[in-house]
């Protein structure tokens, strides 16, 4: 309120100027109707409003008949604006300070400068009864009259009889009914009253809104157009139109239109345009524009990690390899010790859920201080989009796998290598509510998959695999965020010697257990100079609490508590890790740097950590 009344005073323009005193007097007289106005949309039309200016000690109130005094400076100060008390009075900062920056008067032409002392302006106001809605009248006639989602917008409507007159809710509220009934369809809606009287002496506003919908049109045939280059066969875009022509129309299903052309990722512009202008019999057209996107994605990066080494990492990606919407993808990460090699074809699918067939390879290498590990595995896989928030997916795995500890020998200097063969499906699930996916205030992830297989069809062992985690995000105040963060994981199977790395959990490291190396935690392998590492376990259970404060809209800091253990039998071994860091919101994203120390042991070294990326 009080901001509104300031930037609606002519006097703030004033301040650090040279101006005359006619001029002052006129900015002065204007400020109590200014003032008034300014209060109105917030239900005040009654305040008793002083204006007061002082210079050189002496206060003298705008409007009264007081006797002859010198002439007038210049305002220096600030006016003051009004507060929410009724009868509070508040000064600009400085206002009253002789040092503040000052705006001297100039004088008419012939008149001498008589005084160039500051003036300070204060607006006091007592705002007095607010203006409640004495009676509302609002309504929808014709058709949308009985559209139960539109009766329900004419419930929430606001202000209701009783409640101040807010301008604000007002118009939000008119506006609201009036793009829902766009939404829905009834595109000759019109205001058949729209009339608020206020009657001051009475402190009462009466309401009369009234809109009439006509008919509701339906929707109408779809004209596709690709342009410059026609890429994709116009049937495989007509299968993401999932109504009937003739159906009500609802903006909605353009939306979800657009949304799932978008996932497709095929073109660099869509532009839907319904053209009920030039409806038929009641139904729509509806102009739909594609841009195709650029066919070739060329990525290329540098990459160092502790456990890897240098390394370089190419990739290709074919966003349309014909007309029937068909993609490749083509990655090398090569790493001094870790080496993947990815190629993976995927296919539109429609049928019941809107998603992805998708067949995939993958090489991958590894040979580090501790463990000399290949393995290939092929991947066939169906996903969906269930909805806005889940997003399914379903595979069939087929995993060779070659590996072997620095211990592994057979006693002549050669290395033993295990081997392990496993065919088995899976599902996954990821759901995401939030209101922001990059840097996230009220917000919540999961994610869960269930796998397994079957010894003597097509795995070496037989085994049910379970895994979840879970990210909650919660704004508290202004500046602040509190982060908890969860995975559990457990294995029901007799032969874990047979199952590969690949198939078993870890812990330790960052978005584990901070305060302790990658996958520190855990059952573990220690060599002939002391050195551990890990094997892998049947079961992880890890967790953290984190919390965040901001000092700007860029950087904060951060306090964490990390805990949890990978683990054989039913009783995890908690690891502990407590740390701070440091945050920043970066143009490319959330950049995190922190820095943990475990309390496993007393001797264990800090781990540093940098992450950079979106939160979920």
């Amino acid at each position: 309120m009080a901001l509104n009344v300031r930037v609606s005073l002519s006097l703030v323009d004033a301040i650090g100027q040279d101006i005359s005193g006619r001029r002052l007097a006129y900015l002065l007289r204007e400020a109590e109707s200014e003032t008034r106005e300014a209060l109105e949309p917030f239900g005040y039309y009654s305040p008793r409003i002083t204006v007061e200016r002082t210079r050189d000690g002496v206060t003298t109130v705008v409007g009264e008949t007081t006797a002859p005094a010198a002439p007038p400076a210049a305002p220096t100060a600030a006016a003051s604006t009004p507060t929410n008390p009724p009868t509070a009075s508040v000064a600009e900062p400085g206002a009253t300070a002789p040092a503040a920056t000052a705006a001297s008067e100039t004088p008419p032409p012939g008149e001498r400068r008589t005084n160039t002392s500051p003036v300070t302006v204060t607006i006091t106001v007592e705002l007095g009864e607010p203006v409640t809605v004495r009676r509302s009248h609002i309504a929808i006639e014709g058709e949308g009259g009985d559209d139960k989602y539109l009766r329900a917008d004419l419930g929430e409507f606001r202000p209701q009889s009783g409640d101040v007159f807010d301008h604000a809710l007002y118009e939000a509220s008119k506006t609201r009914i009036t793009r829902r009934l766009a939404e829905r369809g009834y595109f000759d809606a019109d205001f058949a009253t729209r009339q608020v009287a206020v009657t001051r002496a009475e402190h009462a506003a009466d309401i009369d809104l009234v809109w009439t919908s006509g008919d509701r049109y339906d929707m109408g045939p779809m004209h596709i157009v690709q342009t410059p280059k026609h890429i994709i066969r116009d049937s495989l875009i007509e299968k993401l139109i999932y109504w009937d022509e003739g159906s009500y129309y609802h903006q909605g299903k353009l939306d979800a239109f657009r949304d799932s052309l978008a996932r497709l990722d095929y073109f660099a512009g869509i532009d839907i345009q319904p053209q009920p202008e030039n409806a038929v019999d009641g139904e729509v057209p509806v102009e739909v524009t594609l841009t195709p996107a650029k066919r070739s994605i060329y990525t290329a990066g540098l990459s160092y990690g502790t456990d890897s080494g240098a390394g370089v990492r190419f990739g290709i990606e074919r966003r349309y390899l014909n007309d029937r919407g068909h993609k490749l993808l083509s990655q090398i990460d090569w790493a001094e010790k870790r080496k993947t090699a990815t190629v993976q074809y995927r296919i539109p699918a429609f049928a019941w859920l809107d998603g992805w067939y998708t067949v995939s390879t993958q090489f991958y290498d590894e040979q580090t201080d501790y463990i000399d590990t290949r393995k290939i595995e092929l991947v066939g896989s169906r996903s969906g989009q269930v909805n806005d928030r889940l997003n399914a997916v379903a595979s069939l795995h087929g995993l060779r796998e070659r590996w072997a500890y620095v211990t592994d020998d057979n006693g002549g200097g050669e290395v033993a290598y295990n081997y392990a063969t496993f065919l088995y499906p899976s599902l996954r699930g990821e759901y995401i509510d939030a209101d922001n996916r990059l840097f996230p205030r009220d917000a919540f992830g999961l994610t869960v998959e269930l796998r397994g297989g079957l010894s003597g069809l097509g795995s070496d062992a037989s085994f049910l695999q379970a895994w979840g985690t879970a990210r909650w995000y919660q704004g508290m105040g202004e500046r602040n965020r509190l982060i908890l963060r969860g995975e559990a994981g457990y294995t029901f199977t007799n032969g874990l010697v047979d199952m590969p790395p690949s198939l078993r959990f870890f812990a330790g490291g960052d978005r584990s257990i901070r305060g302790y190396a990658f996958r520190e935690v855990g059952p573990t392998l220690v060599t002939g100079d002391g050195k551990k590492f890990a094997l892998g376990a049947k079961n992880v259970l890890t967790g953290s609490v984190e919390f965040e404060h901001y000092f700007n809209e860029s950087w904060g800091a951060a306090a964490f508590v990390d805990s949890g253990d990978a683990f054989d039998d039913d009783r995890p071994d908690f690891h502990t890790g407590v740390g701070f860091g440091v945050r920043w919101r970066s143009p490319v994203g959330p950049v995190r740097l922190d820095i943990a120390h475990g309390l496993y042991d007393p001797d264990s070294q800090y781990e540093i950590y940098l992450n950079i990326g979106a939160d979920l």
